[in-house]
């Protein structure tokens, strides 16, 4: 009778452990071969530009990491190191970041340092533009605001790494409590009466109000529209599941209350052709475009046009980075599926492009003349603002690249005349 039983038990063993080896589990990869080209060791980046020569250029934001002080912006060398860039003297503001004359605390008007800067990107025509958000953090991580003279354009020639313009955004265009983010170029001469192309940015302030601000390039004016309306507001109650985990905004000062993910607009694109931008917040899951000429146009009526002419495209994840190539495909990071999306514009699908279980934080993506996609890997959720205080990081962030599908490649346009 035991062995009976015995002998019954172990066959109910071997059959379970028999079908538990044909159980379908998750593969956790697919799509093209992903590279290794950079890894960061020093500071916290977000943001990368690749010129059409290979140069590769990422930012690194005292806003979203307090320690970011001995750059914002610098040149990725050999050996997984980095250089300050377009020179150290540009990345060190005299007497710091911050002003502490004012009560509270600002963050400093340099109109001639860079203060905390959220993106850098490659134009069209091959010259690197660093978006400077004018803000910074205090070492416990309390946000501060900007002043006038800190949030601004800058545009390098990197042909002999000169700064060629400087916009100083007036407080209308980005206000104190703004966070500018990504940004995205058209020199379509047409497009102004003085010619030299307009650009695009995203405010994902998750304190201020939320918008698109477009600049003329050439006189440096800049206005805001689809102000406050609910496609670049951050989702209420919003909470993305990161590897497994519930992610929450818990901060890094003592008695912060607990709170969602709440950064709006962020994630930016442009159609091959220009006529069309995308858009997404990181406290949401949905894309959404609208007509570039409604956001160009500066009429009485224009708000209530763009407003009108937004549209909501489809659902997807969690994004942060955007990019759009010469096949006018748009490339979505997708933060909760550890996978980078494509959406495409002529059917209206989303589909997987890649995805891989290092993918940690899909950040910035980047597509270069070389016809890969490069984006960086930063970890930003294990963060100490999302983990009570804790640093859940561990280095090295990392840099990635995969090839484009069907020979896609950067959208270029020559250089307007006159810069």
């Amino acid at each position: 009778m035991f062995l009976t039983q015995a002998l019954a038990i172990l066959a109910l063993g071997l059959l379970s452990g028999s079908r538990a080896q044909n159980i379908l589990s998750d593969p956790g990869v697919a799509g093209p071969p992903v590279e290794i080209v950079h890894l960061y060791n020093d500071e916290w980046p977000t943001g990368i530009a690749v010129s059409a020569s290979g140069r590769k250029f990422s930012n690194y934001p005292p806003f979203l990491d307090p320690t970011d002080q001995k750059y914002t912006v610098a040149e990725l060398t050999s050996n997984n190191t980095e250089t300050p860039f377009p020179n150290a003297e540009i990345n060190s503001p005299p007497g710091g970041r911050i002003n502490y004359t004012t009560t509270p605390p600002t963050s400093a008007n340099y109109q001639n340092y860079l203060i905390g800067v959220q993106s850098v990107v490659v134009d069209p025509a091959d010259r690197l533009w660093i978006l400077d958000t004018g803000r910074t953090s205090t070492p416990n991580g309390t946000m501060v605001p900007a002043s006038y003279g800190g949030p601004k354009l800058i545009g390098v020639d990197l042909t002999n790494n000169s700064i060629f313009k400087t916009i100083i955004f007036s407080p209308e265009a980005a206000p104190p409590t703004s966070y500018l983010n990504d940004i995205r170029f058209d020199l379509t001469p047409s497009l102004t009466s003085a010619g030299l192309g307009v650009a695009y940015i995203t405010d994902s302030s998750p304190e201020g109000t939320n918008a698109i601000v477009i600049v003329d390039l050439g006189t440096g004016e800049a206005w805001r529209h689809l102000v406050n309306v609910p496609a670049v507001q951050a989702t209420a109650g919003f909470v993305p599941t990161i590897w497994g985990q519930p992610v929450y905004s818990n901060g890094t000062v003592p008695g912060a209350f607990i709170a969602n993910v709440d950064f709006g607009a962020d994630g930016i694109a442009i159609s091959a052709d220009g006529a069309t931008l995308y858009f997404s917040t990181t406290g949401g899951r949905r894309l959404y475009a609208v007509p570039t000429a409604r956001l160009r146009d500066r009429s009485p009526t224009s708000e209530i046009r763009a407003r009108a002419a937004q549209v909501e495209l489809t659902g997807k994840g969690l994004t942060d980075g955007m990019e759009s190539d010469s096949n006018d495909n748009v490339y979505l990071g997708n933060i909760e599926d550890n996978s980078i999306s494509i959406y495409t514009p002529a059917t209206g699908l989303l589909s997987t492009f890649v995805r891989d279980p290092r993918f940690s934080w899909t950040d910035t993506l980047s597509v270069g003349a070389d016809g890969y996609l490069y984006f960086t890997e930063n970890q930003l959720w294990r963060g100490p603002a999302y983990n009570g205080g804790v640093d859940k990081r561990v280095k090295p962030y990392v840099l990635f690249r995969v090839k484009l599908p069907g020979n896609g490649t950067k959208i270029t346009q020559p250089a307007p005349t006159g810069n």
